[in-house]
C-alpha cells in the first residue's frame, strides 16, 4: 500500500483570477485514493478563495487525460469499509465539483478511461483534443460506472450512458464524445486546446463572480440529492469490487 500512495499527486496556481488544479500519476494519470482525495479537498479550497473566480481541472503531461481508478490499489482492498471508501473518492471529486460555486473547465487532452470520463463528464465545460477517445471499462472488470453514472448520463444522456457502460471494451472517439455533449469542442492539438482554454478562463476570470455562481446553480438543479445517491452507489462499487471475479479480471487488465 505503502507505494501506492506515494505515488501520484496534484499541483496547483492561481494567476489572474485562474486557478489550476493538476493531478499526476505514472500510470496514465490514474487516479488512486489519495490524489482523488486531494482533488475533493484542493476544489473545495478554491472555491473559498477570493483570489480563484474560475478552475481549471487537468491532468499532465501530454498523453492520457486519466486511466480512471487504479488497479494497484482495487486489487489490495480485502474488506468493504475501505472499498466503499476507496469509491468514496470518486464521489468526494464529483460532488466538490457539483458544489463549488464557480465555474470548473475540464481540459482532456488524451484519453479517458472509467473514473477519468465521470470527472470529464461531472466539469462545467469540457474541451478536449481529438486524441481523447473515451471508455467506461467497468463492467469489463466486474463492477460498473455506479459512482461516476449520475455525472456521465446528465451530460450525454441515458442512450449514450447506456451504449458507454454496456459496450465497456469499445473506444468512443472524441468527436462523438463531443457530439453527445461530454466536450464542448474538439481540437487537433494540444496548443490549439490550451489556448482555448486560456481564453475562456480569462473571459470567466473577469465575468461576475455573483452571476456565475448563480448560473452555475441553476445549471447543476436536480443534483441536490448526489450526496445520498453516490454514497450509494459507492457501496454497490464497493461490494463488487471484493469479488473473486472483479479479482481475477483486474489481474488480468494488469498482465495486458
Amino acid at each position: 500500500m505503502e507505494n501506492i500512495i506515494v505515488q501520484g499527486g496534484i499541483n496547483t496556481s492561481v494567476k489572474d483570477g485562474i486557478g489550476i488544479i493538476t493531478f499526476f500519476h505514472p500510470k496514465s494519470n490514474s487516479l488512486p485514493s489519495m490524489v482523488l482525495k486531494q482533488l475533493a479537498e484542493t476544489i473545495t479550497e478554491f472555491g473559498d478563495r477570493t483570489d480563484v473566480r474560475v478552475i481549471v481541472l487537468q491532468s499532465e503531461g501530454n498523453g492520457a487525460f486519466c486511466a480512471g481508478a487504479s488497479f494497484d490499489e482495487l486489487l489490495i482492498l480485502e474488506e468493504f469499509a475501505p472499498a466503499k471508501e476507496f469509491f468514496m473518492g470518486f464521489a468526494r471529486v464529483i460532488n466538490a465539483i457539483r458544489k463549488v460555486p464557480k465555474f470548473v473547465i475540464g481540459r482532456v487532452q488524451g484519453k479517458a478511461v472509467g473514473g477519468g470520463v465521470g470527472v470529464a463528464c461531472a466539469v462545467d465545460y469540457c474541451l478536449a483534443t481529438e486524441a481523447a477517445s473515451v471508455k467506461l471499462s467497468e463492467l469489463a472488470v466486474g463492477i460498473g460506472p455506479f459512482v461516476v453514472g449520475p455525472a456521465v448520463e446528465r451530460k450525454v444522456g441515458t442512450s449514450a450512458f447506456n451504449s458507454l457502460a454496456v459496450n465497456a471494451t469499445e473506444w468512443r472517439s472524441a468527436k462523438w464524445a463531443c457530439e453527445k455533449g461530454m466536450f464542448m469542442d474538439v481540437f487537433a492539438t494540444i496548443d490549439e486546446l490550451d489556448q482555448a482554454i486560456s481564453s475562456l478562463a480569462l473571459r470567466l476570470s473577469k465575468s461576475s463572480p455573483e452571476a456565475m455562481q448563480e448560473l452555475k446553480r441553476i445549471m447543476w438543479s436536480g443534483t441536490e440529492h448526489w450526496d445520498t445517491l453516490l454514497e450509494q452507489r459507492a457501496e454497490i462499487s464497493g461490494r463488487l469490487i471484493l469479488s473473486d471475479f472483479a479479482k481475477q479480471t483486474i489481474q488480468q487488465f494488469k498482465q495486458g
